[in-house]
């Protein structure tokens, strides 16, 4: 059954944030059409105190700005009192809600390629192997667990700890305090990587786990690990 959310209303988004309390995206382990569906009901920025839905908000409008979303999505329903939402298979057949003056020459987000489409794709292609350029390397966004030592941990100058790690290919993001247990909170943190360019391993082994973060993180696990995309570009 599809999932229901409506996020025009204080219980939905109270709703929609607790959906969000253990997973990234809506369905499955990486942006769908299920995301897009609901990520364009706001007009505005979820409110700071849905933590979950702040994230999640984030990471899909970072992804969509990246390279869209293109993976099929299993349905979501959008509730809405204002306006009617068009199904994610609507959606993917480029179709608005029912409109007798909607315009029949609105674009097609969602459909199979034209032609014209794959022609240019197919010369930007040609273009990329004359000029000898190589496929661009993807990308991955991350979602690490890092826990402190005890209690008595300064969670902020862990997550200082953690940001402080530069490394070419590697962007942190949206992050939030989760309880564990007897008063221990630990950091959940995303991060997007370029895949040639950075390790997760090599990141936690050789960055995270030793000097001088060490004095603040005890451990650090891989919660969520998306492939973003692979694609070429010219430049």
């Amino acid at each position: 059954m599809a999932a229901s959310f409506s996020v025009n209303s204080e219980a939905g988004l109270k709703k929609f944030d607790d959906y969000l309390l253990s997973r990234s995206y809506i369905t499955g382990y990486q942006a769908s059409k299920d995301d897009m569906a609901v990520y364009t009901e706001f007009s505005l920025p979820p409110p700071s105190k849905y933590t979950n839905v702040v994230r999640w908000y984030n990471h899909i409008d970072a992804l969509l700005k990246l390279s869209g979303v293109t993976a099929a999505g299993q349905g979501v329903k959008v509730e809405s009192s204002a306006v009617p939402v068009a199904s994610t298979s609507d959606v993917s057949k480029g179709k608005a809600p029912a409109d007798d003056d909607e315009d029949d020459d609105d674009v097609d987000l969602f459909g199979e390629e034209t032609e014209e489409e794959k022609k240019a794709a197919e010369e930007r292609a040609a273009q990329v192997k004359a000029s000898g350029k190589k496929k661009e390397s993807g990308k991955s966004s991350v979602l690490l667990d890092v826990k402190p030592w005890d209690d008595e941990t300064d969670m902020v100058k862990l997550e200082e700890a953690v940001r402080n790690v530069k490394m070419e290919g590697l962007l942190w993001g949206a992050s939030k305090l989760m309880p564990v247990g007897y008063g221990i909170k630990k950091l959940q943190i995303m991060m997007t990587i370029v895949d040639d360019l950075v390790s997760v391993d090599t990141l936690i082994e050789d960055h995270l786990c030793v000097e001088p973060a060490n004095e603040y993180i005890q451990s650090c696990d891989i919660v969520a690990f998306n492939k973003i995309c692979e694609f070429l570009q010219l430049l």
